[in-house]
């Protein structure tokens, strides 16, 4: 804070000391004179005449105003509209919550001149970057960030914070290693939270239900600083993924993003992704009641059909492959769609409601093309690197640029470079997190890591048999255009010649009889960088029963039918569905963040701010409808974030159904989900 505090949580000033105890002790000793300024703490309102001015230079608390599409030909679609359906709603304000804090420790050498940094970070090249670029905390090559055992991410650890640069400041200061570790309250009150949005969504159609035109009109609240990404989010992520799986050829959308006195709001799980399909999905459910229509029949009618594509929508992105009704198809298949009347009739009979929703989402993934960024004005370039190391002794190492907190990536890339190579599983290490170790790469965010990461792997391993073969055939006395490589073993065509790529490593590393010309050593370097996004896409079915009496809703059936293009390792695709959908039901149902009108977070501790429990869920019932990618070459999509971009609106979708109302605003509570049956009834 710089003369003035933005908001409770931000930073005032540090103290070091041997132990924590002593720290907390020294603090108290701390003057600060406090003058009283009045809160802004209300998205919808915060721009609004008379308001406190938070910062100098964004007027009137507006960060920025930004409006995309042709205005007038979305306003004269809607002159001409047999009908528009309407929504006004709320996307709440999320804590991400990863079960560890936020942790720093610097340690300074003072003859090299080098700093360590330990970080909880999802993208420690990144935190070089920016630690080193912008904020000058030391050159590049004398800046070390390792990203150890980090416990989750889910987007709240891929923004440089304060303290990650106070530490590294504090260790050169005072020649001491340094260490700090929020607690779970400075968590709540510090870390950059997600989603917070209001919006006024209307959809034009024709008299069959076909979609005409979107216009959407969004508040989005950044916070009191803006975060790493933060003017990212509620723009390109997410009015550009406002098409959703629809044909409507006339797009206008206008975010105002605006500062308050609250916690900065960046990425969290999805990014603007599940903001935009909430809305596109809720207002199309509003749209299929308007009518009279099934919300499912709708969906069809405005379905992007399969030989469109790759198809290009009007807001920028050019999908490259789906196959949206047969996701839909299974979807319902696998929820029993056609037999729910009867278990609402039977509900109906014990005094529940029983309600049904649909969300028929696609996400923009593997982030990001080069190109495309650097035409929105980026710093960096988001390509992906990797390393693949076959040592003397038969093991072979992998470093990557991307990093792991909980997805597996040490499964699935060990197993993507045995399939590659035919290396036993168990002779693989895959080593990431670390800036000494791998050189460059872009982190973990945005389903990134197989679409992008995995790629530049499989493209080192491409370069080791392409080198292999010229071993080989030096060995083998053959031409290298008779070798062939097939699990593990290079072999000359039409004969039983044939050599390990453990020998063939060998080879390279004792080259008492080796190819001309050709270096020593057996290891490659590759990068990837996407000439597109991918595009994950599904449908997701929840069904519910609620208690009219208690405003209860119990999750009764859930199920799930994405497309993430190829499975490397279907268990773990199917772990980061089931958490995605607890994600997205935590916030449809339970999590909301709220501010006082004095700017005291009211929702700082798991007293306040509830989180899903094994309970709140019942078991769910997945299945896939896979397409080829054609601008990815091992033919994924990605997978972390798409529970949570299609389970709130499906949630809510079924609530709304039961309760026979237009709509509710997360997070459903009992008491929010009472107050709306009895305003129904």
């Amino acid at each position: 804070a710089q003369g003035k505090v933005n908001y409770v949580g931000d930073h005032v000033a540090i103290v070091i000391a041997e132990t924590l105890g002593q720290a907390r002790d020294a603090s108290e000793k701390v003057e600060v004179d406090y003058g009283v300024l009045s809160a802004v703490t209300d998205t919808s309102t915060a721009a609004d005449d008379g308001q406190q001015q938070i910062h100098d230079i964004a007027p009137n608390n507006v960060c920025f105003n930004w409006p995309f599409g042709d205005k007038a030909a979305v306003d004269a679609a809607f002159e001409g509209a047999h009908k528009v359906s309407s929504l006004e709603l709320i996307n709440n304000r999320m804590v991400t919550n990863p079960m560890e804090p936020r942790a720093a420790i610097a340690e300074y050498n003072s003859g090299t001149e080098e700093i360590t940094l330990q970080l909880t970070t999802q993208n420690p090249h990144v935190h070089r970057l920016v630690l080193s670029a912008f904020n000058q905390l030391a050159p590049e090559h004398k800046l070390r960030v390792v990203g150890p055992d980090v416990g989750g991410g889910f987007g709240a650890k891929v923004f440089v914070y304060a303290e990650e640069l106070v530490v590294g400041w504090a260790c050169r200061k005072v020649n001491r290693p340094v260490k700090w570790t929020a607690d779970r309250t400075e968590a709540f009150l510090s870390d950059a939270h997600g989603r917070d949005h209001v919006s006024t969504a209307e959809m034009a159609m024709d008299e069959n239900g076909k979609f005409l035109a979107l216009r959407v009109y969004t508040k989005a609240n950044l916070g009191a600083y803006l975060s790493t990404f933060a003017t990212m989010v509620p723009s390109y992520l997410y009015a550009f993924l406002l098409a959703g799986q629809y044909t409507t050829p006339l797009i206008y959308s206008e975010v105002k993003a605006v500062f308050t006195n609250t916690s900065p709001v960046d990425a969290s799980r999805g990014a603007g992704r599940p903001e935009a399909t909430f809305l596109v999905e809720r207002l199309v459910d509003v749209c299929a009641n308007d009518l009279g229509l099934d919300p499912a029949e709708i969906r069809r009618r405005n379905f992007i059909p399969v030989d469109a594509f790759p198809y290009q929508t009007p807001v920028v992105q050019c999908y490259d492959s789906g196959d949206y009704e047969a996701a839909l198809d299974k979807a319902l298949a696998l929820a029993d769609y056609e037999g729910f009347a009867l278990r609402a009739e039977e509900a109906k009979s014990r005094g529940k409601r029983r309600g049904i929703g649909l969300s028929s989402y696609v996400e923009a993934c593997g982030i990001a093309p080069s190109a495309a960024v650097g035409q929105l004005g980026a710093g960096v370039g988001l390509w992906e690197s990797a390393q693949v190391r076959f040592n003397p002794t038969g093991n072979v190492q992998v470093f990557t640029g991307t990093h792991s907190h909980g997805q597996g990536h040490e499964t699935t890339f060990a197993q993507l470079v045995t399939e590659q190579l035919g290396v036993p599983f168990e002779n693989i290490e895959v080593i990431h997190g670390d800036t000494a170790k791998t050189q460059f790469g872009m982190g973990t965010y945005g389903s990134r890591s197989l679409a992008v990461g995995g790629v530049a792997i499989a493209n080192a391993c491409e370069k080791l048999i392409a080198k292999g073969k010229k071993i080989a055939a030096h060995a083998l006395e053959a031409a290298e255009g008779d070798i062939e490589f097939a699990e593990g073993n290079f072999t000359v065509t039409g004969t039983d010649k044939a050599m390990s790529i453990g020998e063939v490593a060998f080879n390279a590393y004792v080259p008492h009889s080796y190819p001309e010309g050709l270096e020593p050593g057996f290891d490659e370097n590759a990068f990837f960088d996407p000439l597109n996004f991918s595009f994950p896409a599904g449908t997701h079915v929840c069904e519910v029963e609620v208690d009219l009496e208690t405003g209860e809703v119990e999750i009764v059936k859930y199920s799930a039918v994405d497309d993430f293009g190829k499975l490397i390792n279907p268990m773990i695709v199917e772990g980061q569905v089931h958490g995605g959908i607890v994600h997205g039901v935590g916030q449809a149902l339970l999590e909301g963040c709220r501010y006082d009108s004095e700017g005291q977070l009211i929702t700082a501790s798991y007293m306040d701010y509830a989180m899903p429990r094994a309970d709140d869920v019942p078991s769910f019932d997945v299945d896939y409808a896979p397409t080829d990618p054609p601008h990815n070459p091992l033919g994924v999509k990605g997978c972390g974030e798409a529970g949570a971009i299609g389970a709130p609106p499906a949630v809510i979708n079924a609530i709304t159904n039961a309760l026979n109302v237009k709509h509710i605003d997360m997070p459903a509570t009992p008491e929010n989900v009472w107050r709306a049956a009895q305003s129904a009834a």
